[in-house]
């Protein structure tokens, strides 16, 4: 049964490709997406399949398709995203985003686009399996505090044992998938810090406090807490994203406001993080007289692959000898963060990657304007989870 499936999928490679690159052309940022959560509806809508939309209450865009064999059994989620970021798209691509300053420059395309057409697949053989599948689509992964605690409180995971989620990743070879159990992607904290001195003509810096000097002087301290404070064997990174000094040349400003990006791979480094951004955030007030308004989140957790259920994943695809695939193989832990560990912080979940390196042109990472795909990865993807949900229903 699951090689007649896969060329069902195979037949249906340009239609995966198409749908992409329609939800490329179309990008729509995160808590925003309400024309592209129309686009996922109406694909479902002649389908014979329970349909839910709104998951996660006012404003946001979840949505949860339940197939049902009909049969006991397990019940199985497949997640995929589709928001997408603020940036302003620089690939030449022929599908380029049409809406200005707005990309899909991390695969949540590509994502949505695989998962529509397996999802499909699999309704049109549902009497073939066993147990129930349930579809997440969900909106604003890459925005705090992200779209998946939304659905979750308003009961997307009810009924289900396992949830399962794919990334395609353009750092990594295409045809090839890749998995890791335990800590896989880092856990994400994000802070604020607003210093306030004294203003003042720039000529007469003696009768002002200068709060971009105090803040210059943060933002190099900080960097001591990865050197000098982690144990050298962890994971930990901390980076400003935007120092707000900006001002005429000649004025020393009366305030400055920094924001903050940690990561760790472990929940105790991000609390030693923490401790040491507050501790210095303080000791700032004492050495530059400056008054210091610290508001710090913790954000996504660490993300934590079920070593059983991975094991269980990797060797599904393994035995699947799927055509597309050279090889697959456990990889070293990813350093962006995912909310996708919300989804396993409720149940043993796994999320694995689809290498989708271009073949033909530069590689560029996640988040940038000139980020792009190998769309053999979407097959690939389909055909990976395919391989899965039929294993782990026990039907051959």
């Amino acid at each position: 049964m699951l090689n007649d499936f896969y060329e069902k999928l195979s037949k249906k490679e340009d239609k995966m490709i198409e749908i992409r690159r329609y939800l490329h052309e179309h990008p729509e940022l995160s808590f925003e997406e309400k024309e592209t959560a129309q686009y996922i509806e109406d694909f479902y809508k002649d389908k014979d399949v329970s349909l839910q939309t709104h998951i996660g209450g006012e404003g946001i865009y979840g949505i949860k398709v339940t197939i049902d064999s009909g049969k006991p059994g397990k019940t199985l989620a497949l997640r995929a995203d589709f928001d997408a970021l603020p940036i302003k798209e620089d690939t030449g691509l022929e599908f380029s985003s049409k809406n200005e300053g707005v990309m899909h420059a991390c695969g949540h395309d590509a994502h949505t686009a695989y998962l529509l057409v397996l999802a499909e697949t699999l309704i049109e053989v549902k009497d073939q399996l066993k147990g129930k599948i349930v579809i997440i689509h969900q909106p604003a992964e890459e925005k705090p505090p992200g779209g998946s605690q939304y659905l979750i409180k308003d009961g997307i995971l009810d009924g289900v044992d396992n949830v399962i989620g794919v990334h395609v990743m353009s750092a990594l070879e295409s045809d090839h998938v890749y998995y890791r159990e335990g800590n896989v992607q880092s856990g994400r904290n994000i802070f604020k810090l607003k210093v306030t001195g004294s203003g003042g003509h720039g000529s007469s810096p003696h009768l002002a406090n200068d709060p971009i000097v105090a803040a210059s002087s943060f933002v190099m301290s900080l960097q001591t807490i990865v050197s000098r404070r982690l144990n050298p064997f962890d994971m930990g990174v901390v980076s400003i994203g935007s120092f707000d000094g900006k001002g005429q040349f000649n004025i020393i400003k009366n305030e400055v406001t920094l924001e903050g990006d940690v990561r760790g791979m472990n929940e105790e480094t991000l609390h030693l993080i923490e401790d040491e951004v507050k501790r210095l955030s303080k000791g700032l007030e004492s050495t530059y007289g400056v008054q210091c308004d610290l508001e710090y989140t913790r954000d996504y957790p660490v993300l934590y692959n079920d070593p059983e259920l991975t094991k269980q994943v990797a060797k599904a695809i393994e035995e699947a000898n799927i055509s597309e695939v050279k090889s697959v193989e456990r990889c070293e832990p990813q350093p962006p963060s995912e909310d996708f560990a919300y989804y396993a912080k409720e149940l043993p979940s796994t999320f694995f990657y689809v290498g989708a390196s271009p073949k033909d042109k530069k590689t560029y990472p996640h988040h940038h304007p000139k980020f792009d795909i190998d769309e053999g990865s979407l097959l690939i993807a389909a055909k990976s989870v395919a391989a899965v949900t039929f294993d782990y229903l026990g039907v051959k």
